[in-house]
């Protein structure tokens, strides 16, 4: 079992978004219409470099990944934005399968998440540790790998455009839980098997799929 992090088990896509926003403003760049869905699935070199090249903030890629990251971790450390019934559900699915969670967060954020929910998994992989953020499927692929089988023979969770698409594109078997704050398009939810209302629905949803 293959679970996104940002939207599908932590409510942390707005939190991403007023931090890049601040980091913009504060260094000399301007937010434009379209940017926070562009970013959403990219890997951290990938939307640092959106930050400096496209928006015009005034750092280098290093320095833009670096300040945000910082501030995401020191939330993360205050309080994780944990979505409810998140850890139940994990730890349900867990009992029946191997899981990985394949995330475009960097590697601290998601050891962040662990470490602040006591959590276990399998595997956990960073889209900036493979060849390209989502929606390329690269994040998934080797996820599954990880964990000794292929992405066809895994389900995966998703909430954003760029996640499920980078899902589909790998052939697992896709369950969304769209996100709220920014509705996934048309097209990415066409690929998914299933489309639940939130996280707690999963369990179930993956007994009936037998």
């Amino acid at each position: 079992m293959l679970f996104d992090l940002d939207g599908v088990l932590v409510d942390s896509e707005q939190l991403w978004d007023r931090i890049r926003r601040d980091v913009v403003a504060a260094h000399g760049g301007q937010w434009a219409d379209g940017a926070t869905e562009a970013m959403q699935g990219m890997s951290t070199p990938e939307w640092a470099r959106y930050l400096v090249d496209d928006l015009g903030a005034r750092l280098t890629a290093d320095e833009a990944a670096d300040t945000v990251i910082t501030e995401m971790a020191r939330v993360y450390a205050d309080d994780a934005p944990v979505l409810p019934g998140a850890v139940a559900a994990v730890r349900a699915v867990a009992a029946k399968f191997p899981i990985a969670i394949a995330s475009s967060a960097p590697p601290r954020i998601i050891r962040a998440f662990l470490d602040s929910t006591g959590l276990e998994v399998g595997a956990t992989l960073s889209s900036e540790q493979v060849g390209a953020g989502k929606p390329a499927p690269d994040v998934y692929l080797e996820a599954a790998r990880l964990l000794g089988t292929t992405a066809p023979e895994c389900a995966a969770v998703e909430d954003s455009s760029n996640g499920l698409r980078a899902a589909t594109a790998s052939g697992a078997t896709v369950f969304a839980v769209p996100n709220p704050h920014f509705p996934p398009a048309d097209d990415a939810l066409a690929g998914a098997h299933l489309v639940l209302g939130e996280i707690s629905e999963l369990p179930a949803a993956l007994d009936r799929l037998g």
